[in-house]
């Protein structure tokens, strides 16, 4: 029987998406404590640990019937079981990794998906010179086969690591196979049916947020009129910026040409020019 996946199980349980999102965020605060054999922990501290408040924390923790004790706190082995319950973590989780060049060999290789419930089940990969290469003590398997596996194996999440080009066709495939769970790293946006979820893994969006931040953390304020700036840009930048400066001066040249006709009289076709017909 194929099992149903987490993000469904919560929502019909009552449990917002952002306390889903949070709650792996709690279950990694309270392993580490657990693996330190602190025996409970308060609400303030497991929120700072976890990057949240701790309102918020007990709100969340409320979802799953879970409450603490006043001046004790919360029971670590215990919120680390029923989180993992509710996550779905206390059975096995059957993933598919398609496309592998560097990062599917190295989510292959990542050791934390066994401890937290996840097992790589298959590679895939539809390069002949890919097929028949091993990963993490793996074959990589041809894409044909992939219908069969999920099928066996009862697979009901599947990883894209991909080229961008190749993403929405192995994404059409794990659906059509009975795949409902997708996390997508390839650099584009997947379609999917309804009762598919999809969660999108982009590098280079979180660099771009980090350079962000980096920028206003030096004090260095983007200006419009500074040129070197733009030149170290992507192409498609630049040929935007200087798109904007242009429209920027033409704007600017109108301005003055339409203070130019206010001031002194001018022939009829210069006055076409600056006035609206």
């Amino acid at each position: 029987m194929r099992r149903t996946p987490v993000g469904r199980q919560t929502r019909a349980r009552g449990i917002p998406e952002a306390t889903v999102a949070r709650l792996p965020l709690y279950l990694r605060a309270l392993t580490a404590l657990s693996e330190r054999s602190v025996p409970t922990v308060s609400s303030e501290e497991l929120a700072a640990a976890a990057g949240v408040n701790s309102a918020k924390l007990r709100k969340d923790f409320s979802y799953l019937g879970s409450y603490g004790t006043r001046g004790v706190g919360y029971d670590v082995e215990y919120l680390v079981y029923q989180i993992s319950r509710e996550l779905g973590l206390t059975q096995d989780w059957p993933v598919v990794i398609v496309g592998i060049g560097n990062l599917g060999h190295a989510l292959a290789n990542y050791g934390g998906f066994a401890s937290r419930g996840f097992r790589v089940a298959a590679l895939l990969d539809a390069d002949p010179t890919v097929v028949g290469s091993s990963a993490a003590g793996l074959p990589v398997r041809h894409m044909d086969e992939l219908e069969s596996i999920v099928e066996s194996q009862q697979v009901s999440i599947g990883v894209i690591t991909t080229p961008p080009g190749a993403a929405q066709q192995v994404c059409d495939r794990l659906v059509e196979a009975g795949v409902t769970s997708i996390l997508n790293f390839a650099p584009t946006v997947l379609t999917v049916p309804d009762g598919v979820d999809v969660r999108k893994v982009d590098l280079s969006i979180e660099l771009q947020i980090l350079a962000f931040h980096e920028q206003r953390k030096a004090g260095e304020e983007p200006e419009a009129e500074e040129e070197p700036a733009p030149s170290r840009a992507p192409g498609p930048v630049r040929a935007a910026a200087a798109k904007l400066r242009r429209a920027a001066g033409g704007a600017k040249e109108t301005k003055d040409a339409g203070k130019d006709a206010k001031a002194e009289p001018r022939g009829e076709s210069e006055r076409s020019a600056v006035m609206p017909a």
